[in-house]
């Protein structure tokens, strides 16, 4: 198995001329904890050059703080169940306390950010999962025509950094919590009118993990097939799932790259030397 030591030059497409690049990064699991990874991080970020928008979730901050006030997360395949206490508890974290930081970080860097939710500016209606075989909460669904992709645009033609913290609304006074991959995903889809996307999932692993336990165990391609295939084998662990699926709606709505890695290889990645899992 290839190392997350190994370069590996790609082009996936022709470039198209006519359209400028975006880079959509989406941001999690220790990172947000970590005030050094995150300070690289955002350090990096400042220095994309273009088109940038920045997605965060912030989940670990949000369990903590709410272990505190006596609200237990639960996870169903990686993704939190929110009930009522539970979305006031991640709107607070996600909205205000993590949104924030990561905008007043980035003004000090140069960058002129700016912190929404899916409610800001109706940028991103969602519809509140229906109940099946489980009942999510107030979790929000998304589609690409979901999102309010001329309003978006406006701010990144104006100079804005967009930074979306992964709470959305129904339209009808209701907040919802909503997977801050798929926001990721359904922005870079609904963009790729407009830009030559570039989706990087950065979080604390060096990309997708044969084995959780091992570092060095990177899967540095992805496809469908294989992707059925390591889970039928039950390989990949939880909270990577969405990530993968994100990424391949993504890919087969137009997006001309996506890449899972590590924080650290932010920029690595940007240049095109990938260090991390290509999804293809």
């Amino acid at each position: 198995m290839n190392s997350h030591t190994q370069n590996t030059s790609f082009e996936t497409g022709p470039r198209v001329s006519n359209k400028p690049i975006l880079y959509v990064v989406k941001i999690g699991g220790n990172v947000i904890d970590e005030e050094s990874a995150m300070n690289q991080l955002l350090n990096d970020f400042a220095t994309i050059k273009g088109a940038a928008i920045l997605v965060h979730g912030g989940g670990k901050i949000a369990t903590r703080l709410g272990e505190q006030m006596g609200i237990v997360s639960q996870y169903v395949e990686g993704r939190r169940i929110t009930d009522a206490a539970t979305i006031d508890l991640v709107t607070m974290v996600y909205a205000g306390l993590v949104n924030k930081k990561i905008v007043a970080a980035l003004q000090a860097l140069g960058s002129n950010a700016i912190g929404l939710t899916g409610a800001d500016a109706n940028l991103i209606p969602a519809t509140k999962r229906p109940v099946k075989q489980i009942d999510y909460g107030f979790v929000g669904d998304l589609t690409k025509e979901t999102i309010n992709i001329q309003q978006v645009n406006r701010f990144l033609e104006d100079g804005l950094v967009p930074v979306f913290s992964p709470i959305c609304h129904d339209g009808k006074g209701q907040l919802l919590n909503t997977n801050a991959d798929t926001i990721a995903s359904c922005l870079a889809t609904a963009l790729s009118t407009y830009y030559q996307v570039r989706l990087l999932y950065c979080f604390e692993k060096h990309g997708v993990l044969a084995n959780i336990n091992d570092e060095a165990s990177v899967i540095p391609l992805i496809d469908k097939e294989i992707y059925a295939n390591l889970k039928l084998e039950n390989k990949l662990f939880d909270g990577i799932l969405p990530k993968i699926d994100n990424a391949f709606a993504a890919i087969d709505a137009g997006v001309q790259e996506v890449i899972i890695g590590h924080a650290a290889d932010l920029l690595a990645n940007i240049t095109k030397v990938v260090k991390g899992t290509m999804i293809k």
